[in-house]
């Protein structure tokens, strides 16, 4: 049993849920269109020429109807927009409107500010050993025999 009694997966969560409710409270604080943890997701999965909705989902984790609902909320909100994929006649992509160009960039200059107090609280040292280790290749996840240590 580790210290805390949480293992690395629930950690790893909390700290991305740290970061996600910095990040959403500081925007809705600086008066941006108040977006969920799942909108922010598909934001910074999204390509700059636009995506297919079944391919966010598949970056992001969710089923399809998970990600269109995001869509729709961040259209609705105008930060995103459909478009026509030139690719093929009956794909559209999603792309980022102007307005959610520019907060897209707001939302990454506030994510590195964050990054910096993190720094500020548990230590440079620290945060740049726990980014090396997240960008290190651990290759395809295993697949475990059950019953072996």
């Amino acid at each position: 049993m580790h210290a805390t009694g949480r293992n690395l997966p629930q950690l790893l969560g909390d700290a991305r849920r740290w970061f996600e409710d910095a990040l959403l409270a500081t925007l809705q604080e600086a008066g941006e269109a108040p977006v969920s943890p799942t909108q922010a997701g598909l934001f910074a999965v999204l390509d700059e020429e636009g995506t297919t909705v079944s391919e966010l989902a598949r970056r992001m984790g969710v089923t399809r109807q998970t990600a269109h609902q995001a869509v729709h909320g961040l259209v609705a909100a105008g930060l995103l927009e459909q478009v026509p994929d030139p690719s093929s006649g009956r794909q559209r992509l999603i792309r980022r409107t102007e307005e959610g160009a520019r907060t897209h960039r707001r939302a990454e200059l506030v994510l590195r500010r964050v990054e910096r107090e993190l720094a500020d609280r548990i230590g440079e040292q620290q945060v740049r050993a726990l980014r090396a280790a997240l960008e290190l290749p651990w290759g395809d996840p295993p697949v475990l025999v059950q019953g072996e240590g």
